[in-house]
């Protein structure tokens, strides 16, 4: 049972790690979600902000590891065009663009009144 749960883990990192090899708004994530840690650090933010920034990082990364799923599993088994695979990808990055803007918007909320 361990070993099975290790492994579903190991499975994971190595999802995110694909994620982030190949996807280049995953690197644009991975570099804000480290400026935003760190001003979180610098500003020393309290805790309801950390959970809510946690909660905002953690919904753009989710947002776009299904959005990246999904662009692999309709390339595979629909390598040609097809107008319903196009908007399945377009609304699944809309997704990310949502979730992008609401962690953007959190994040102003939450540090403008720490700068100024």
């Amino acid at each position: 049972m361990v070993a099975k749960q290790l492994d579903s883990f190991r499975h994971a990192f190595h999802g995110l790690a694909v994620l982030v090899k190949t996807q280049k708004n995953a690197r644009i994530h991975l570099a804000s979600t480290i400026v935003v840690l760190a001003l979180g650090f610098v500003l020393d933010i309290t805790t309801v902000h950390w959970a809510i920034i946690s909660l905002a990082i953690g919904a753009v990364w989710a947002a776009e590891a299904l959005n990246t799923g999904l662009e692999f599993l309709a390339d595979r088994v629909a390598p040609e065009w097809h107008e319903l695979t196009g908007k399945a990808k377009d609304v699944a990055a809309g997704g990310v663009l949502a979730a992008s803007i609401a962690a953007a918007a959190a994040g102003f909320l939450i540090f403008l009144p720490y700068i100024f």
